[in-house]
């Protein structure tokens, strides 16, 4: 008959004196309680493993941190462990690196990983855009959730009160960054599936408003309201540098000197200031060379060639040609966005080639193989394409209201 242990009790382990060698006491089917001669009592599960057949000791935890009554319900988990032939120091192992994998895998550090992968593919401006849309919307709600617990139900909860704002675009963008999210969270083996695809489909997609712009033929008010306009001399020659490059507000607030090839008569935006994260090559005419000629003495010896009004060390803010455009009556009828509209719909209008058109404008094309064409061989197409452009905006000046052409004119500094 084989010999029965008595169990431990309570009394017993509270009484236990630790003595000149750490001795163990049993409680049965394999657990003890070990007292060091330090006084401290650990609890310990003894068992055969399961392939070699060898004896092992497994810590449960020290008393009085883990009670009679828990290391019993801990030991008895082992023993039915070791009943499915698995090895209960094994089986302990993978449950704490799930558990590490769990808080490793929240849906905030993930989703900062992907963003790091994207960072090099869009502009700063973008990045930081997205990392503070989410810090503001999506981190405080679901950012410390597990990847793999986060369902559609929770997303579209945390979305609606944007939605209720009114904030469609807002909307349609966190949806598009959360899903690119979980497709990261999927290809990398952090979960095996995206049941976020749909969340997009819960709320209405915002209304599509073009920025307003001038017709082509309203190109000679534009310049002579900028003519009489009340406005400080970098703004102007910001804007006229906008219209005729035909680039978005803020490549042409932050242009810089070193971007800027006067030999070879080219303006190099380098990738990293670019909506697409391509470097963008914009001929330089003899209007915007002017325009130059007029900016050399004021920012030549600094690294912006529209320098901040306040802060010359910096460039000037995106949004001055914008508030110049309001001030000189254009409210609601053309934003400085607007201007790339206007030098689209004028060209395409006199029959230039739409891909030339497509390439001065800094719009990617997704055929990859007519892309590459565009940037060997447009290049030479859009000189001639944006001298005419720039000769088109003297002309609807009547030859005396373009500061880019040699009359002297009436600036406010």
């Amino acid at each position: 008959m084989a010999k029965t242990t008595k169990q431990l009790s309570d009394t017993e382990i509270r009484l236990a004196k630790p003595r000149t060698k750490e001795y163990n006491l049993a409680d049965g089917k394999g657990l003890y309680l070990r007292i060091k001669p330090i006084g401290s009592k650990l609890w310990l599960f003894n068992y055969t493993r399961p392939i070699t057949k060898k004896r092992a000791n497994l810590g449960l935890g020290s008393y009085p941190d883990l009670t009679l009554a828990g290391a019993r319900t801990k030991a008895q988990e082992f023993r039915n462990v070791l009943a499915q032939g698995i090895d209960p120091q094994e089986y302990r192992q993978d449950l704490n690196r799930k558990t590490s994998d769990t808080y490793a895998n929240t849906f905030q550090c993930v989703a900062d990983k992907w963003l790091k992968l994207k960072k090099p593919n869009v502009s700063e401006a973008y990045y930081k855009k997205i990392d503070d849309r989410l810090i503001k919307y999506i981190h405080p709600k679901i950012g410390k959730l597990p990847i793999h617990k986060i369902t559609a139900v929770e997303v579209i909860q945390v979305i609606s009160p944007i939605a209720d704002e009114n904030k469609l675009e807002t909307v349609k963008k966190l949806c598009r960054w959360i899903n690119e999210v979980m497709v990261y969270a999927v290809n990398t083996g952090v979960t095996h599936s995206n049941p976020l695809a749909g969340i997009g489909k819960a709320f209405n997609s915002p209304k599509v408003v073009n920025l307003p712009t001038l017709k082509p033929s309203e190109l000679p008010e534009l310049m002579s309201r900028l003519n009489i306009a009340n406005t400080k001399l970098v703004t102007r020659c910001l804007l006229e540098w906008q219209l005729h490059t035909m680039v978005r507000p803020g490549e042409a607030a932050g242009t810089k000197w070193e971007e800027i090839d006067l030999k070879k008569k080219l303006w190099t935006i380098p990738a990293e200031r670019m909506k697409k994260n391509r470097p963008h090559i914009i001929p330089l005419t003899e209007q915007t060379l002017s325009l130059l000629d007029i900016l050399k003495p004021i920012s030549a010896h600094r690294e912006f060639v529209f320098p901040s009004d306040h802060q010359p060390k910096k460039s000037a803010n995106s949004q001055s040609a914008n508030r110049a455009l309001k001030r000189m009556g254009f409210h609601g009828r053309l934003v400085s966005h607007g201007l790339r509209a206007l030098a689209s719909t004028t060209l395409n209008e006199q029959g230039f080639e739409p891909d030339v058109i497509e390439a001065a404008l800094a719009h990617v094309d997704s055929n990859a193989v007519r892309a590459a064409y565009n940037r060997s061989d447009y290049l030479e197409k859009r000189k001639k394409m944006m001298q005419w452009w720039s000769s088109h905006i003297e002309a609807a000046a009547n030859g005396n209201l373009s500061l880019s052409g040699s009359r002297n004119l009436r600036i406010v500094n």
